[in-house]
């Protein structure tokens, strides 16, 4: 347990963000919106925004720009497969002089059969790729001639962007999960962006990115922990059944990772002390969705996930922010803007 006085410092030295939906038909889109522009209003940290096989990213992060005032806007993550170091940098630069500073860019590999299989990108070696993509996007914000020789880029002409960006150290968020990635990200990045690492392994994540500043030179904590948590946000006389009901709508992703996308997601919880809870998720899947749902265990559950009412779900933040996360990204509540206009509120008033 944890007294009130760490509790509330524990509440100062971590800013909460948001993970925005990005729907599939274009009627949902406004709700997304306005949900963003009432966390804007309430004073919250961040909001990003992922892209798959749906809406274009950056058109959609425009959007988000026009209608919020102070709120950072971030991507996250754009894939370093699908577009160049130099359109990533010229479209950073350009979101974070159209917000006043406001944007983050957010960076990751995303998966072989993605790149490979929807964008036609031969899928290979993402630590050396995106090492190139950084050292390239961070040369042309800083105003830099553009000469660079890698692995993947041998850049000659010694191009400079058109325009003075706001920022020349605009953060870079990596999404990293293997040991050898989130040492990199520590050495090169401004912050790592995990799915489901487990809430007890916070210290470890922290090790691994100092571990990485030490070798690029760097202070330790260079690079910030902000991991995405599927979350479920529940009003305050929420029912026993309803909490049920967002227990298992909240287990159904992590089943799916676990089982469905590759290995990723697998392996690290394995490393992580859940190979038995990774072994039976991959089992039900043999007699399908509900199986596989039905074998996410409590323990798993809790560890990666959030479900409870906002004063619930800030007293689990102020212990994750104890074990070593800064930035918590929580998924944006379902429903009616109303609803969720009403528990962005109380959770605002229970990080107070």
């Amino acid at each position: 347990m944890f007294r009130m006085s760490e509790t509330h410092a524990a509440r100062r030295q971590y800013r909460v963000g948001f993970v925005a939906d990005s729907p599939n038909f274009p009627a949902a889109w406004n709700d997304v919106v306005e949900k963003v522009r009432i966390a804007d209003e309430l004073g919250f940290d961040s909001v990003w925004l992922g892209e798959s096989w749906g809406y274009e990213l950056f058109t959609s992060l425009a959007d988000l720009v026009r209608a919020t005032q102070r709120i950072k806007i971030g991507a996250g993550i754009a894939n370093i497969y699908s577009r160049s170091p130099a359109v990533l940098a010229s479209s950073a630069a350009t979101l974070d002089e159209r917000s006043g500073g406001r944007f983050l860019l957010g960076l990751g590999p995303s998966g072989a059969n993605v790149i490979e299989h929807w964008h036609g990108v031969r899928f290979e070696k993402p630590l050396q790729r995106t090492r190139e993509y950084i050292e390239i996007i961070r040369m042309i914000l800083r105003g830099e001639k553009l000469i660079y020789h890698g692995t993947f880029f041998k850049l000659e002409r010694g191009f400079k962007l058109r325009f003075t960006p706001p920022r020349s150290d605009l953060p870079i968020y990596v999404a990293a999960m293997g040991p050898k990635n989130i040492i990199q990200t520590g050495e090169i990045a401004d912050g790592v962006m995990p799915i489901y690492w487990p809430c007890t392994k916070w210290g470890d994540l922290r090790a691994l990115l100092d571990e990485g500043a030490r070798k690029a030179g760097r202070v330790p904590h260079s690079a910030m922990i902000a991991p995405y948590i599927t979350t479920a946000l529940l009003p305050e006389n929420v029912s026993e059944e309803r909490r049920q009901e967002a227990r298992s709508a909240a287990a159904m992703p992590l089943a799916y990772y676990v089982g469905k996308m590759g290995t990723y997601y697998a392996d690290m919880l394995r490393r992580n002390g859940f190979e038995a809870e990774v072994q039976a998720i991959i089992d039900g899947w043999q007699k399908g969705i509900k199986s596989a749902i039905a074998a996410v265990s409590p323990r798993l559950l809790d560890a990666v996930a959030l479900v409870g009412t906002p004063r619930e779900v800030v007293a689990r933040l102020d212990q994750w922010a104890e074990w070593g996360v800064d930035e918590p990204l929580l998924t944006m509540p379902e429903g009616p803007v109303d609803e969720v206009a009403a528990l962005l509120q109380d959770l605002k008033e229970a990080l107070a």
